[in-house]
């Protein structure tokens, strides 16, 4: 308690010398979404009658990110917040506390358990990595278009519209992962992984989580020298072909984790959009720029 509110005083004090971070559309309704991700639906549907600013920038690992001075400024600014939910946006809670209206994009999603193995994780803690599913990206955009058809009244056919466009590229995008899958092998459809982030990918289309180098939700967690030498004892004896790390995390440990056992190391992009010209500039490009590489890696 002590450190949120430490916290949100400390960045309140220093809003005055700070500058809020560039919007995608100048006027329109003033909206922050948490992560690049978000911020891409929220654009999607918005269009020009919506101006998003997103916190975290391209590349942040969102379970690791402090919040800055120039945040403050950005909610302040916002008529909308629009988070993840099911706590990925820990550290910025204490920012929400100011904000004019929060909207959770993933409230009607059901969320996946996952079983706490690390301190700061309750025992039964859901699984917050929601659009690794573009069927849960299809409740995102029903949320943001009924949030900005409520802010902004006057444009609420428009959102309904851009909304029903994007879905159906969602709907699209589903179907094209289906097909791409079916190009693995069945035998070859396990995965190990830097952190339990694909359980809703895994749930969808088939695939098997042997492990984790990292048996935790976030990606700051630490595993012992035990659950180390058990994943490398179940990659040998499953066959694994590939060890997934995001992007937005270090990947010595998996690295070593690959050496030891003689798999493949292939990069991924996880919590977040990558930088322009790092092909997963919006979220259907994030989505099949993960799929090519996996079934690259494990055909």
């Amino acid at each position: 308690m002590f450190r949120k509110l430490f916290i949100t005083l400390t960045l309140l004090a220093l809003t005055a010398c700070s500058v809020p971070a560039s919007s995608s559309t100048p006027g329109g309704l003033p909206v922050v979404a948490t992560t690049s991700l978000i911020g891409d639906v929220a654009r999607q549907i918005g269009g020009d009658s919506v101006s998003v600013s997103v916190l975290l920038p391209p590349g942040t690992d969102p379970h690791s990110y402090e919040p800055r001075p120039q945040d403050v400024a950005i909610l302040t600014d916002a008529d909308l917040v629009l988070v993840n939910g099911f706590d990925l946006e820990e550290t910025l809670e204490p920012l929400f506390e100011n904000a004019v209206k929060v909207i959770v994009v993933s409230d009607g999603i059901e969320a996946l358990p996952f079983e706490g193995k690390h301190e700061g994780e309750d025992e039964h803690s859901l699984d917050p990595h929601v659009w690794q599913d573009p069927n849960n990206v299809i409740v995102w955009a029903h949320n943001i278009a009924d949030a900005f058809a409520q802010a902004d009244p006057a444009h609420a056919e428009q959102y309904a519209a851009n909304a029903e466009a994007y879905i159906a590229e969602l709907t699209a995008l589903d179907a094209w992962i289906i097909a791409q899958v079916a190009r693995i092998p069945q035998a070859n459809r396990k995965i190990v992984t830097d952190h339990t982030a694909f359980g809703y990918f895994t749930a969808r289309y088939g695939f098997e989580q042997v492990g984790a180098v990292i048996p935790s939700l976030s990606s700051g967690a630490s595993p012992s020298a035990q659950e180390l030498a058990a994943l490398e004892d179940a990659i040998r004896s499953s066959g694994v072909k590939a060890i997934f790390v995001g992007s937005t995390v270090s990947p010595d440990l998996s690295r070593r984790v690959a050496d030891d056992t003689g798999v493949r190391l292939v990069m991924l992009h996880t919590g977040s959009l990558s930088g322009p010209g790092g092909g997963a500039e919006s979220y259907l490009e994030f989505m099949r720029y993960n799929v090519n590489a996996m079934v690259e890696a494990l055909r």
